[in-house]
């Protein structure tokens, strides 16, 4: 089959617009099946939507921010149009000090934007053992980057885990391991952010 898709009689568009998915293991499908990981079904969810989007993978398990920033130039290939960030949860678990962790998204998000890619901020909270200092440095470290460079930026990659209310009701829709969603939870959480990355394409679109 050619790349060219026949709608009503007519050619549709052959080139779809490009979104690479950088992250971690949260990104990558860490314990699941592939069709279960949090790309191939936001991919579903937005055909279903009737978007025209391609998404690409750039999730590698294990990885921080610097391993995103270290990679970030290699994978803003000329035909990619915007991005999804979600790293920092690798920097929370070796307790990296926040001012690195915001170097290397400053080091991502001024590489996309000189790359002229549109981008989604994902952002994260860090929990309370590494002291009130620290929890606060994190946590405003992603609003604060998504103003200073003007991109869209979510609250949390678990926003619709957490929606739920009750945290004990969403420890259902986790992995044994409490870190990682299952296929269910992956399903709620693209539910929450699939309308964000719609209009991460539209603001590529422009």
């Amino acid at each position: 089959m050619s790349g060219v898709l026949i709608c009503c009689g007519f050619a549709a568009k052959a080139e779809p617009m490009v979104i690479a998915a950088l992250g971690d293991s949260l990104t990558q499908g860490y314990g699941l099946l592939e069709q279960d990981g949090f790309v191939p079904q936001l991919q579903r969810w937005l055909q279903e939507e009737g978007a025209d989007v391609q998404l690409i993978n750039a999730g590698v398990s294990g990885d921080t921010t610097a391993g995103g920033a270290a990679r970030i130039d290699w994978t803003l290939t000329p035909e990619v149009d915007g991005m999804i960030v979600a790293l920092g949860g690798n920097d929370l678990l070796r307790g990296i000090d926040p001012s690195v962790s915001r170097t290397n998204l400053e080091v991502i998000l001024s590489t996309a934007e000189a790359a002229n890619v549109e981008v989604l901020l994902i952002g994260m909270q860090a929990p309370g053992n590494y002291g009130a200092d620290y929890k606060q440095s994190f946590d405003a470290m992603y609003p604060e980057l998504a103003q200073q460079f003007g991109v869209l930026y979510v609250e949390s990659f678990f926003d619709g885990l957490t929606a739920k209310g009750d945290p004990a009701a969403a420890r259902q829709f986790m992995q044994p391991d409490g870190i990682h969603p299952n296929a269910e939870g992956v399903s709620l959480i693209v539910e929450s952010l699939g309308p964000f990355v719609l209009a991460l394409t539209e603001h590529a679109a422009n």
